[in-house]
């Protein structure tokens, strides 16, 4: 096939044309369930990209979304706010971890950490001091801007694009027992005098394969970045939200990092928006009488009244006791569901962090571009669920009104896989 014989124009992310042309048409969303148009009911098993907390057409988050369109649709957000977008503020800074005291709006994640970035660098100009290295963590992934990139794995994501890439130094994941490996070359990085803001993905590294690292090495990263006045920069777009089994992942090391990334469920995973939180001390070093202090950042729907309504909507679902519960009933759901993989010596490294699950399949290849990755995904969907593995890594991040017949139903497809692969090496 050529690109002249595709029947649609449209150019998907993260998709191969050559070998996959035929989207699945989805024409509704409820709760766990997605419907297509050939009329099949699909769990989605990975909360349409890590995005959809309390499930589909949520109808408290629906009515403010449809409330505020017949206010007030938009409007330019420098020199001008709106009520949304205070009472989001307000509500995200009584959330999140003590210490942040300031709200930047913009649209998507990667956005968000490139913000962060901005504001670190912006810092250390503003106080006469400037510094421009970032440190980062192996296998991290913050997105897919150029800033965003720089700070992410280098690989096959970022290779045709290294040519506008800065560099960065580079700590190791800290694998199980090789933890102190990681604090020790932290150590190091942050007494390079140029070293401005380490940033990091808490307790769980997303697109680089959901790999899992306690609390307290957490915690010790933030001891180390503050001893030596290097800004901790927490990216919770994908771990924010429940996804961990608390509300953020730094609670679990009570870390208030000094700039913080929150976006994906931040709406509930109706509407895209995003946030960056940060201490006061940053926001006042560009707070001058100066212009050319002014940070020099924005999109043309930053802070959109709409997003604001559907994400103050979630915010209050997240004041309501039942919701936390909700996530500690799904956590446990899912650490039952995942335990029998625990033995089965089709899996490795079967883990678990909060309402996520991830395990390796043994097969002949593994990484990103294993081959049985496209294979599974296929398998997956004639099975009627959104799975979308990670080469061999398959991973469950549902949204929270999953029932535990969904997980069976997951689950079970999962072993049928393996056995797929085990006999014919193929699926």
């Amino acid at each position: 096939m050529t690109s002249g014989q595709r029947k649609s124009p449209i150019w998907h992310p993260f998709t191969q044309h050559a070998l996959q042309d035929e989207m699945t048409k989805i024409v509704r969303g409820e709760g766990a369930y997605l419907y297509s148009a050939d009329g099949r009911r699909i769990i989605d098993a990975i909360a349409s990209w890590w995005v959809v907390t309390h499930g589909h057409c949520h109808p408290p988050i629906v009515r403010a979304i449809q409330q505020q369109a017949e206010r007030l649709n938009q409007i330019i957000f420098a020199g001008h706010t709106h009520e949304p977008a205070e009472e989001v503020a307000t509500a995200m800074l009584k959330l999140a971890p003590p210490g942040l005291d300031y709200v930047f709006f913009s649209d998507s994640g990667s956005t968000s950490v490139e913000v962060a970035l901005k504001m670190a660098l912006g810092y250390w100009h503003n106080i006469g001091k400037p510094r421009s290295r970032i440190i980062v963590m192996q296998h991290s992934y913050h997105g897919d801007t150029i800033g965003a990139m720089s700070v992410g794995a280098r690989g096959v994501f970022t290779a045709t694009y290294s040519p506008l890439l800065f560099d960065v130094i580079t700590v190791p994941f800290p694998s199980a027992g090789q933890e102190q490996a990681t604090l020790d070359a932290l150590e190091a990085a942050v007494r390079d005098e140029n070293s401005a803001a380490f940033i990091v993905e808490p307790l769980i590294l997303g697109a680089g394969g959901m790999l899992m690292y306690p609390s307290w090495v957490l915690k010790e990263m933030k001891r180390i970045c503050e001893a030596s006045n290097v800004l901790f920069i927490a990216d919770e777009v994908m771990t924010g939200w429940g996804r961990t089994g608390t509300l953020f992942a730094c609670e679990q090391a009570e870390v208030s990092p000094d700039i913080a990334c929150y976006s994906k469920g931040l709406t509930g995973g109706s509407l895209p928006l995003a946030v960056t939180l940060c201490r006061a001390d940053i926001f006042d070093t560009h707070f001058s009488k100066d212009r050319t202090r002014t940070f020099f950042h924005s999109s043309s729907y930053t802070a959109n009244p709409i997003a604001c309504a559907a994400a103050k909507a979630n915010l209050d679902l997240w004041l309501d006791p039942e919701t936390r519960a909700r996530v500690a009933s799904v956590a446990a759901m899912q650490e039952q569901a995942i335990a029998p993989f625990r033995a089965d010596i089709r899996f490795k490294d079967v883990r678990r962090t909060g309402t996520i699950t991830a395990l390796e399949l043994e097969t002949r290849d593994s990484g990103y571009l294993a081959g049985i990755g496209p294979k599974l995904q296929a398998f997956f969907n004639e099975r009627n669920l959104l799975l979308r593995p990670l080469g061999n890594t398959i991973y469950v991040m549902p949204p929270y009104c999953v029932t535990t017949e969904d997980l069976d139903e997951i689950y079970g497809a999962i072993g049928d896989a393996a056995d797929a692969v085990r006999r014919d090496h193929a699926i």
